[in-house]
């Protein structure tokens, strides 16, 4: 059983547009990451597994601008940059949808979807009364959803509280999408989904991979990870244990390297 490792050049995939070189983390005595890298190219699903403790959320936040790696270097579009905080990373194009969503449930679709980036009437209206352009941003939420593909949200005006559990992850994988204009991370995103609304949030995954979108999915279902990943990111120990694919390895072999019982 063999395995690529983290730096996967020459496989005629292009300049990767998010690069991890050698992050180290550690938290006192305890060592989050030691020496990870990673690359992301365009149009890949790159799934990150590992069991708990393997560094895959300390990872996922110093690539994201949670975290803050205390030493390594991360690109982006292959130009070195230094995030100090989630917003650093938004600016360069990385949009994440962690497992509590953060969707406000008494706001419609829209409104989740504009969420922190709400835009004003043109005019006086909106520069001196700051009235919100509530039509211009539902038309805008409407256009995004059937852009992406959605079609389980057509009425833009719901409140997200009426909405199934697997709709709501469309809510913010759509928010994610619209304004990730490099990088969709996803942690978690089919977790305590039914069969059907986990179908769909993957589906989703597909969609954003085929309009050139890569997308980083943390997860935990192996099935899934082997449904819509092109590679497999497998953390272990703080460390990178392998880089592999559906294609060469199967799910016995992940989980072999990914509990240490063999080795790449």
């Amino acid at each position: 059983m063999t395995a690529t490792h983290a730096e996967p050049a020459g496989t005629g995939l292009g300049q990767p547009i998010l690069q991890a070189r050698n992050l180290v983390k550690t938290f006192g005595r305890v060592v989050g990451l030691d020496g990870v890298s990673l690359d992301l190219y365009p149009g890949e699903v790159l799934a990150i597994i590992g069991d708990n403790g393997a560094g895959k959320s300390t990872l996922i936040k110093c690539l994201t601008g949670a975290e803050i790696p205390d030493s390594g270097e991360l690109m982006v579009s292959g130009q070195q940059v230094h995030f100090k905080r989630p917003q650093d990373a938004r600016l360069h194009g990385i949009e994440t949808v962690y497992q509590n969503l953060a969707v406000s449930p008494a706001l419609d679709v829209a409104s989740n979807l504009f969420l922190g980036r709400e835009e004003r009437l043109a005019g006086p209206m909106g520069k001196i009364f700051r009235v919100l352009d509530t039509k211009g941003m539902r038309r805008k939420a409407k256009d995004e959803l059937n852009r992406l593909g959605i079609s389980t949200l057509q009425d833009v005006t719901v409140p997200v509280e009426n909405l199934s559990g697997g709709q709501r992850q469309a809510v913010a994988v759509a928010r994610a999408a619209a304004f990730g204009s490099k990088v969709v991370v996803l942690d978690e995103p089919t977790a305590a989904l039914g069969v059907r609304e986990s179908n769909q949030v993957l589906q989703l995954v597909r969609d954003l991979r085929d309009q050139g979108l890569p997308v980083i999915l943390i997860s935990h279902n192996m099935p899934h990870v082997f449904d819509v990943a092109d590679r497999i990111h497998i953390q272990r120990l703080g460390k990178c244990a392998a880089t592999i694919t559906p294609e060469s390895h199967s799910m016995t072999d992940a989980v072999a390297i990914m509990t240490g019982a063999a080795t790449a």
